[in-house]
């Protein structure tokens, strides 16, 4: 390694004055160069002391609250869909062995790694991937088991077959774009022990079974299903050994990039295979179905090609064969695969391929195994599945939310640490105004500023009589909002009290056959509260029909009440639809209906804004 930093940085050219600039390690380039320029209008030279670069380092993110809390939630899809597919879940050190990857993972990767001599001397790498991972750690549960034991292969029966899963952090050096960062996070499920296509089936369930949980339909995503076994048929049959095999498939898994001819260039000149084997090569991996691709790869691949077509039959009987399109191009580079490979894609064709997997029946036993051990698996990444979501609008936004702010009066900072121990207690999380003593309306801004549910706040009148004020932040305007003075020795207990108070106070409450036995409402209830200060709000479910022009799953997320006239809001994902209504309430006559209904819909990426008149037809008198 250089003893200067700077000797090896990249240069920089600045258009003001024609210059070099040597850009300091740490600094982004865009960084340097703006103050370079700015030191050059003050006629100086660029100081770089004590300044450091606000950027990550190239193909990497920095993960703020808000991208920890998508980032949680899209691996929380990822578990739970794993659990219910019977998966259990394992981790490594992101540390490996350099040899590990050297071996059989490609000559790709291998040059992408992130690898270096440790201070011990030791070659060791940033994981680029998690396979050959998974490989020592079931080949270190196959030999703990088998220790003392003359039959490997029994004590391998006891162990397998594995259904494990991982979401670890990968590094590789690659050109950064669209959906590819240096660092990414990968969803892995892998089955260890089981020959059978099941293995391939029970995986594309669980892939699909994620799509599906997160909104995405057939109809986004497509999976593209081969298998490496025909096309090595293919290639023994014109006399093409197991190396070169793993050459092409890097480089006919480059064919949608580069194209045909290219392919053939590469193969013919840099892997040293005749023009008309690589012609063939090519002409294989064009085959629009498996009938045409079995009559290219002959009667030598009818076991592979059976194995193919039964499983689109299970895939039908498991119920999503509509995902599934038979690609005879479809390789994948990674050089350990030997029988069935897939890929999804982004059926508009605007992203990078969103996840692939395969059979790596092989990769055990290269590592040392006593017998070939039979392991099929996929990955899924991060980076493009986010901007899948964010694109269809599938992207929950997902706030910041605590249960419990609590506020103090200026001296009652200690009685506030009590009133946040003890709400604790209960399982409530509670965040504290740690500046102690400021103003009232300040305390309640920062309540809704974290986010809070519920505001508890520690004044003498209330402390005195051994109880704390809680103001639920969340219901109704500020004047109307629930108020519960709830003693503090019972604060672990303090949300079960809002859950009890499920109306608002009111000096009476009446039901309207009660009041008006004469009027007979098209909706089966509703409820007429008269405020104390004399405002009449009616109280109802939803009506039927405007329940049936909204899609299922709407919620109520927000409901204001103007006195005689009411504006409801019900927000779906991020589709919004309003409404408002007038009222009119007699002695002997209520009357109540619709103003107007509007659809409106915001699309998170490019935050248009689409609104929609929607005729109604509600009356009841």
């Amino acid at each position: 390694m250089s003893s200067s930093p700077a000797a090896a940085a990249p240069e920089v050219a600045i258009e003001a004055d024609a210059t070099k600039l040597v850009v300091p390690e740490g600094m982004s380039k865009k960084q340097a160069k703006k103050l370079a320029k700015k030191a050059a209008k003050k006629g100086g030279k660029p100081e770089f002391e004590n300044v450091i670069s606000f950027d990550p380092p190239s193909g990497t993110r920095d993960f703020f609250p808000e991208d920890m809390r998508v980032r949680n939630w899209l691996f929380s899809q990822w578990r739970s869909v794993s659990a219910q597919f019977g998966f259990s879940e394992y981790d490594a050190p992101v540390l490996e062995n350099e040899d590990l990857y050297k071996r059989k993972a490609g000559e790709e990767i291998v040059e992408q790694m992130y690898n270096f001599v440790d201070k011990e001397g030791h070659n060791v790498t940033l994981r680029p991937e998690m396979t050959p991972t998974l490989a020592r750690m079931v080949l270190s549960r196959v030999r703990m088991s088998a220790e003392g034991s003359h039959n490997a292969t029994a004590q391998m029966a006891e162990v397998l077959p594995l259904k494990w899963f991982s979401i670890p952090q990968c590094w590789r050096f690659e050109t950064t774009q669209r959906g590819r960062k240096r660092e990414h996070y990968q969803w892995n499920c892998d089955i260890v022990g089981i020959a059978d296509i099941t293995a391939e089936l029970e995986l594309l369930a669980t892939m699909v079974g994620f799509f599906k949980k997160v909104g995405l339909t057939s109809a986004d995503v497509g999976i593209k299903v081969n298998s490496r076994a025909i096309l090595q048929s293919v290639l023994k049959a014109s006399g093409v050994g197991a190396d070169e095999f793993a050459k092409v498939c890097v480089v006919v898994d480059k064919i949608d990039k580069v194209g045909r001819e290219e392919v053939v260039r590469q193969m013919v000149e840099d892997i040293g295979l005749e023009t008309a084997v690589a012609e063939r090569v090519v002409d294989a991996t064009a085959a629009e179905s498996i009938e045409e691709f079995k009559k290219i790869a002959g009667e030598s691949c009818a076991e592979d090609v059976a194995d193919v077509e039964r499983l689109f039959e299970f895939a039908n009987s498991y119920g999503f064969a509509d995902w599934l399109v038979f690609d005879a191009s479809v390789v994948r580079g990674l050089a350990y695969y030997t029988g069935i490979v897939w890929e999804a894609f982004d059926r508009r064709g605007e992203l990078r391929a969103i996840a692939g997997g395969g059979r790596y029946d092989r990769l055990l036993s290269l590592y040392g195994a006593p017998t070939e051990i039979p392991c099929v698996g996929f990955g899924f990444g991060d980076c493009v599945i986010y901007e899948l979501l964010l694109e269809r609008g599938l992207l929950p936004e997902i706030p910041h939310r605590v249960d419990f702010v609590v506020a103090a009066y200026k001296g009652m900072y200690g009685q506030a640490l009590e009133v946040a121990s003890g709400l604790r207690s209960g399982g409530a999380t509670v965040d504290m105004m740690l500046e102690a003593g400021k103003r009232v309306d300040k305390q309640f801004r920062y309540a809704d500023r974290v986010g809070a549910d519920k505001i508890a706040f520690v004044a003498p009148s209330e402390w005195e009589d051994g109880k704390v004020r809680i103001k639920d932040l969340r219901t109704g305007d500020s004047e109307a909002r629930v108020q519960i003075d709830i003693p503090v020795s019972d604060l672990a207990n303090a949300k079960s009290y809002f859950d009890k108070k499920t109306e608002r106070p009111t000096r009476r409450i009446m039901k309207s056959p009660e009041i008006h036995p004469n009027i007979k409402p098209r909706i089966s209830e509703y409820r007429i509260s008269v405020m104390a200060n004399g405002q009449v709000t009616m109280v109802r479910p939803y009506p039927k029909k405007l329940n049936k022009s909204l899609p299922e799953g709407v919620m109520d997320k927000h409901c204001k009440r103007f006195g005689y006239r009411s504006e409801d809001v019900m927000r779906w994902k991020n589709v919004e639809y309003k409404w408002d209504y007038k009222s009119s309430f007699k002695p002997n006559r209520f009357n109540l209906w619709a103003g107007s209904m509007e659809r409106i819909v915001r699309d998170p990426s490019t935050r248009k804004v689409t609104k929609e008149k929607i005729p109604l037809d509600l009356r009841w008198s």
